[in-house]
């Protein structure tokens, strides 16, 4: 027998042998196995936990703003035709053709108050970035503003695909969460950009129409020379006065010289709408929504300027963007 042959000379029988060895083996097999077992299930704990933490979490942040500035923002980005962090089947950096709406049954009804804003993309083409994604189906984003206060404003963005045959819900890791969110920062932060461009021109303005009042009041331009008595003149001699008038030198903020000044400004800081007219953006981007339309040839005041864009105002006051290449210098 094998076991005879192994033990032979240690004084042992094999079966003897065997029996004195397999209590040690069938220990180690139980060892063994209970460290298997202990590890298999750590593996989907750490995993789940991992799922957790990656997919279906969302985004939510806390922006120092208003919430009307936020929202006006959100729904501007909701109405563009954009989803970011996600393409489809590698092919683009981006998901495009998306629409706004008011609902989607991918969400369930939101009912814990606020603004809520809907970006859909139907018969999207596996999307990348969503769990098990791998089909043809719905792509929708969900945007909700919450005032938090006067100043500011809690932003909450969810993500969804739901496959079109198989109904299955597949949640984001939140790339598309933070894309989208990005995109809004940008936007705020040309927003609160213009507005501050817009307190610091007004303040200018005060300034300069504070100089203007002041250069254009009463100023004394002539100064009466007399001449006083001379000490060795007789205390009866009366003096004679002097009749010359001496101008002084032109005021450089003399009326006419202020015009120009002032023309030259508006040269400068004014430009007119081309043919065959602008749209005014509410923001410095081409999928920015348009306030309104402008007719060729309206006057608008430069407040802000950038590479590509003009932050102007009106003359009705309203502030927007336009492309630099829509406008030209006044004649």
């Amino acid at each position: 027998m094998i076991w005879d042959k192994s033990f032979r000379g240690t004084g042992l029988n094999g079966r003897a042998a065997f029996h004195r060895v397999a209590p040690f083996f069938t220990c180690y097999l139980r060892v063994a196995a209970a460290f298997f077992l202990l590890t298999a299930a750590a593996l989907p704990a750490h995993s789940r936990e991992k799922d957790v933490l990656q997919y279906g979490a969302g985004l939510i942040v806390n922006v120092p703003l208003p919430e009307p500035e936020v929202a006006q923002v959100v729904d501007d980005v909701a109405q563009n035709t954009f989803i970011r962090g996600t393409k489809e089947y590698n092919k683009d950096e981006y998901v495009a053709g998306a629409v706004a709406a008011t609902s989607t049954p991918v969400f369930p009804a939101w009912t814990e108050g606020g603004k809520v804003f809907y970006k859909v993309r139907k018969q999207a083409l596996d999307p990348r970035n969503f769990k098990n994604s791998g089909d043809v189906g719905t792509l929708a984003v969900r945007y909700v503003v919450q005032p938090q206060g006067d100043k500011n404003t809690i932003l909450r963005i969810d993500a969804l695909f739901v496959e079109d045959f198989r109904h299955s819900v597949h949640q984001s890791d939140g790339s598309v969460e933070s894309s989208e969110y990005k995109d809004i920062q940008d936007r705020l932060q040309a927003v609160e950009l213009m507005k501050k461009e817009n307190a610091e021109a007004e303040q200018a303005k005060q300034e300069r129409l504070a100089k203007k009042n002041f250069s254009m009041g009463t100023p004394d331009d002539t100064v009466l020379l007399s001449t006083p008595p001379s000490p060795a003149s007789p205390a009866s001699a009366t003096p004679k006065p002097s009749t010359a008038y001496e101008q002084q030198p032109p005021d450089p903020l003399a009326p006419e010289s202020l015009e120009q000044h002032v023309a030259e400004l508006r040269r400068q800081v004014e430009r007119l709408v081309k043919k065959p007219g602008a749209p005014l953006k509410s923001a410095p981007f081409h999928t920015a929504s348009t306030m309104k339309s402008l007719e060729p040839g309206v006057e608008v005041l430069i407040l802000i300027s950038t590479p590509y864009w003009y932050g102007v105002e009106t003359h009705d006051g309203q502030h927007g963007w336009i492309r630099r290449d829509q406008l030209e210098q006044m004649p």
